[in-house]
């Protein structure tokens, strides 16, 4: 992992509804739809919270029939408790 993707990781888990978003994803894959209903947020906002997570990879996207569901980036995040456990 480079410095870069090490920044838009801590960058995306700077935000309590991303990590929100991470602990339900650690115990099931979820659609965007189903991710929303657990917020108090807009779609468009929950969309937005996604495209970040997507970006740094600590999550995946799997786009089947209309919907897009989305599951924990199991390598990413590994590393990253990996390099928390190193410094």
């Amino acid at each position: 992992m480079t410095e870069g993707s090490l920044n838009l990781c801590f960058k995306a888990l700077s935000s309590e509804t991303r990590r929100k978003i991470l602990s339900l994803l650690a115990k099931k894959t979820l659609s965007a739809g189903d991710i929303v209903k657990n917020f108090n947020l807009t779609g468009a906002t929950i969309s937005h919270h996604l495209k970040i997570l997507s970006e740094s990879k600590l999550i995946k996207r799997k786009r089947m029939g209309l919907s897009i569901y989305y599951s924990l980036n199991i390598t990413e995040w590994n590393f990253i408790k990996n390099w928390f456990n190193c410094i």
